[in-house]
């Protein structure tokens, strides 16, 4: 098939090929139709992923290479910071950004056994395991409704002495009140880590010494963390990042990243700071091979280079995914006007533009949450709980309970503990029609009807 063909030509011809494969048999999708099963979230992709997917597997090298390059350079650019290490999912992203915290490298400032970091019960849990494992004692501290994110009323509440760092995510798209947060933490010297796995794209607007600027969540705080698993905003299968604009935490959560060594040399390049075999590092001999000195006890939570490629073509699309998820909020809030004495709708908070990632709704008293979902599930609307709910409510919680001072509550998680057992949400994803937001607000108002 490939006689008399260069290798640049066979792959050219392959490429074709996997395009046409993917306009044939992926692209092509039936009209919704009432009863059609409407998942809460979905892939959305054409040929140029499945192009790029292929043209990594040709070359071979599996482990981050070229189109990993690619990615990190073009993810920065798009968030406006100087550095973005890709890793293989969201839920490591956050355990890279909290464990950049621990380092020696940070002095008096790093996060050690038994020091507090503020965060939320309501939430996904890799948010809050990171500190668990690592010993750390984990501050929850209620939040509101009906923007579900950090009560930032009780943070003065939540600090003690033994306070480091606060740790929260915005919750489905719709940022937390980071003036706020960020000026307690600016107040008591504490990191700022936005978890930013449900919030790709959002937009919040910061007072700064000279006004206020807008910049995308996740570049605000001192480290940001993404998810692209494939609910989420832009996916690569399984991936994450984590970036920041301070070149000393960069290079930490590259270490952490890399099995923890000292090194900062790419894969399959050596000597690249000319320093190989000529420095003393710990109590190693002079001249030991710096590719093989570690400062951290790290991990491998590289991706592939197929991964990478798949994002690098999702992030193209990026701003067009964002524009429909916000077209799609505003078309299904619009749908359930008139349902506000039975239920709470979300609203964004103040001075934001949220990426939405799905829609929150509360049940108000008399309106039974458990049957109202299952009528809308059983007319073909998935739906979704807002994650743990309360998470210190959850069996890994057990042990922890008989533990003295493993944890931490702040006042009443009386908000926490409403949304456990009256809220749930709908997916926005971007692959949604206006038929699909229109049938889902329907079957809403008629399920309401019917409880």
């Amino acid at each position: 098939m490939f006689e008399n063909k260069t290798e640049a030509q066979a792959r050219k011809e392959i490429l074709e090929l996997v395009a046409g494969y993917c306009e044939a048999f992926h692209n092509h999708k039936k009209p919704f139709e009432e009863g059609d099963r409407i998942s809460y979230a979905s892939r959305v992709y054409d040929s140029r992923e499945m192009v790029n997917l292929v043209d990594s597997s040709l070359d071979f090298w599996l482990t981050a290479g070229r189109y990993t390059d690619e990615f990190e350079k073009k993810m920065a650019e798009y968030l406006g910071v100087k550095f973005c290490s890709v890793t293989n999912s969201g839920s490591s992203a956050n355990l890279l950004a909290f464990m950049a915290l621990t380092s020696p490298l940070l002095g008096e400032r790093r996060v050690k056994r038994g020091d507090e970091v503020i965060t939320v019960a309501c939430g996904f849990p890799t948010t809050v395991a990171p500190m668990i494992q690592y010993g750390a004692v984990p501050v929850f501290v209620d939040v509101t409704i009906p923007q579900y994110n950090i009560d930032v009323d009780v943070l003065e509440a939540a600090y003690s002495p033994k306070t480091k760092a606060v740790m929260i995510a915005h919750t489905l798209g719709n940022p937390f009140d980071l003036n706020v947060v960020l000026a307690f933490c600016r107040r008591h010297n504490l990191w700022l880590v936005e978890d930013n796995c449900d919030a790709l794209g959002s937009l919040y607007t910061v007072k700064t010494e000279n006004g206020e600027e807008t910049k995308l969540t996740g570049t605000i705080g001192d480290i940001g963390t993404s998810s692209f698993y494939p609910a989420h905003h832009m996916t690569m299968g399984e991936g994450g990042a984590v970036y920041t604009n301070d070149p000393l935490l960069n290079k930490i959560v590259r270490s952490f990243r890399d099995w923890g060594r000292d090194c900062v040399c790419p894969p399959g390049q050596d000597n690249t700071c000319h320093h190989r075999f000529d420095r003393v590092y710990g109590e190693l001999p002079l001249g030991y091979d710096h590719k093989y000195v570690y400062s951290h006890f790290g991990y491998n939570l590289k991706v592939t280079d197929m991964q990478a490629a798949i994002g690098c073509a999702q992030l193209e699309k990026l701003p067009y995914f964002t524009q429909r998820r916000r077209e799609n909020f505003a078309r299904l809030k619009e749908g359930l006007k008139g349902t506000e004495g039975q239920l709470i709708l979300p609203e964004a908070c103040p001075g934001s533009d949220p990426s939405w990632f799905g829609f929150l709704i509360t049940c108000k008293e008399g309106v039974d949450r458990g049957k109202l979902v299952d009528y809308i599930e059983s007319h073909g609307v998935q739906t979704r709980m807002l994650f743990a709910g309360n998470l210190t409510k959850h069996p890994c919680f057990d042990l922890l309970r008989q533990e003295e001072g493993s944890y931490r509550i702040c006042g009443s998680l009386k908000c926490t503990d409403r949304i456990m057992e009256q809220t749930f949400w709908l997916g926005l994803y971007p692959g949604m029609t206006e038929a699909m937001i229109d049938y889902m607000a329907k079957t809403v108002r008629e399920g309401l009807k019917e409880v």
